[in-house]
């Protein structure tokens, strides 16, 4: 069996606003291990949203356990988890939020270059990455001059620019027309399969999410297993 790029364990994340507290995770438990893709599926307001930021290290829960290849974040300092952060974990959103008055290969080198990568092997890795989503010809265009469809697949590029762990992606393809969305969504789960990663990707196209290795379903701050 693969190793498990993430392992949650009873994961409680409470929200407290003057008298009102709300519970929207209540003890969620579940893995994504490497060449796995893992779609999370449930009703807007659910906490998809707060399962993606507390195990992508942006939040932190008040309860439970997260293991990021095989590495207990609850023991890690504020700076340990940003670290750690940069270079086990890489993020899609729907908007694919590419620096404008970058180029496609800049826009994949400057992570890298910040997490102390030297700019000629960034750049290198860069190139790599747009001829792995098929844009190797892009690479000096900016955002504005790229489709819809290439924008995110640069923003896919940039995301595992690091060579994450841990792949995190919120509505992929939810802002592209479903021809661009299924050609988007091919690359990525072929990607997935041969890079070495993990992705949890959080959808509300069950059409998609029937197609990823498992859906989790969230449902009463819990999740659940559902048939692929």
């Amino acid at each position: 069996m693969s190793e498990a790029m993430l392992d949650v364990r009873g994961l409680v994340r409470v929200y407290t606003q003057a008298a009102t507290r709300l519970e929207v995770l209540r003890g969620v438990s579940f893995a994504v291990r490497e060449g796995e893709m893992v779609a999370l599926v449930g009703p807007s307001g659910a906490g998809k949203s707060t399962i993606l930021h507390t195990v992508g290290l942006l939040e932190k829960a008040q309860d439970g356990v997260i293991r990021i290849g095989g590495e207990d974040v609850g023991r890690l300092s504020d700076s340990e988890r940003t670290a750690l952060r940069r270079r086990s974990i890489g993020f899609v959103y729907q908007f694919h939020h590419l620096l404008p008055e970058f180029s496609a290969l800049e826009n994949i080198v400057l992570p890298q270059m910040i997490g102390g990568v030297p700019r000629h092997e960034a750049a290198l890795r860069a190139q790599e990455l747009l001829d792995l989503v098929g844009l190797a010809q892009r690479a000096a265009h900016r955002p504005a001059r790229l489709s819809g469809g290439e924008q995110q697949r640069v923003a896919i590029a940039r995301a595992l620019a690091n060579r994450p762990k841990l792949l995190i992606a919120d509505e992929p393809t939810g802002n592209l027309d479903p021809h661009t969305a299924e050609g988007v969504f091919d690359m990525l789960r072929g990607l997935v399969a041969r890079g070495g990663f993990g992705a949890l990707v959080a959808t509300h196209n069950l059409e998609l999410a029937r197609r990823m290795d498992r859906v989790l379903e969230l449902r009463d701050g819990v999740v659940v297993a559902s048939a692929p």
